[in-house]
């Protein structure tokens, strides 16, 4: 018969795979530093020992590193995500930009639509704090805080749409557009009609989702994702036609 005696599972074992689903869940995020040994063996009501050998073994698959003298972190999960010749090429191509917003308005159109449909209320919640502090940091005209407040809006809603391979995706997505290598989202912000027009934009996707209308949710981040398609395009352009007007200038001087 093919049955075999239940063997009773390693208190270590039900740690590493707690500490697991939270990274999974995108709940502990890379970099964040995990509560001290005694307050987490505390918490999870283990002993130390214990709570070492799971930690011991989140470290030797890469989940988890420790620090001399800070501590245990959550590993840069996210770091192998593009190697860092895929990273460059990206950066030194215009055709990965608008690829790249295509991508996320598809992608970022359904974690809409999914919010919307299967979010909690607590996932709406943290949406709509979110977006209230888009809001504030709006008035003070801080175009490195709006552009912040921005990625996490958006990251709200894909943990909102409760799909863990989406998720982490996205969130690599998001941290080389952090580190501008897609382009630089603080010049967008610096420009007041620009910045206007994307707060009310992001007014239209948190509303959408409060009343959990699907269909104009997945429309409104499409609608804001193609208008920050045709600035982008206009900005580069706008570039473009600056270079050259330099150099038009520059051969009057001269002559």
């Amino acid at each position: 018969m093919p049955f075999e005696p239940i063997q009773p599972e390693k208190i270590s074992h039900s740690v590493v795979r707690q500490i697991e689903q939270l990274i999974l869940r995108g709940i502990l995020k890379p970099g964040e530093r995990l509560p001290s040994e005694r307050e987490l063996s505390e918490r999870l009501g283990v002993s130390r020992p214990s709570l070492r050998e799971a930690l011991a073994d989140l470290q030797t698959s890469g989940l988890l590193t420790s620090r001399a003298g800070a501590g245990v972190f959550v590993g840069d999960v996210l770091g192998s995500a593009f190697s860092d010749t895929l990273v460059r090429l990206f950066a030194n191509h215009e055709e990965a930009v608008f690829d790249y917003i295509t991508f996320r308005r598809d992608m970022e159109g359904l974690a809409a639509e999914r919010a919307a449909t299967i979010g909690t209320e607590t996932d709406l919640k943290v949406i709509g704090a979110l977006f209230l502090k888009m809001e504030a940091a709006h008035t003070k005209r801080d175009p490195s805080e709006e552009a912040a407040l921005d990625a996490e809006f958006h990251l709200s809603i894909i943990e909102a749409s409760h799909n863990v391979i989406m998720l982490h995706m996205m969130r690599s997505m998001y941290q080389l557009l952090r580190e501008g290598v897609f382009y630089n989202r603080k010049i967008m912000f610096k420009q007041r009609t620009t910045r206007d027009t994307l707060l009310d934009q992001h007014r239209a996707i948190n509303d959408a989702l409060q009343l959990r209308d699907a269909s104009g949710a997945r429309k409104a981040v499409e609608s804001h994702l193609s208008f920050v398609e045709s600035a982008l395009y206009d900005q580069n352009k706008a570039e473009r036609n600056e270079a050259i007007a330099k150099k038009r200038y520059e051969h009057e001087r001269r002559r």
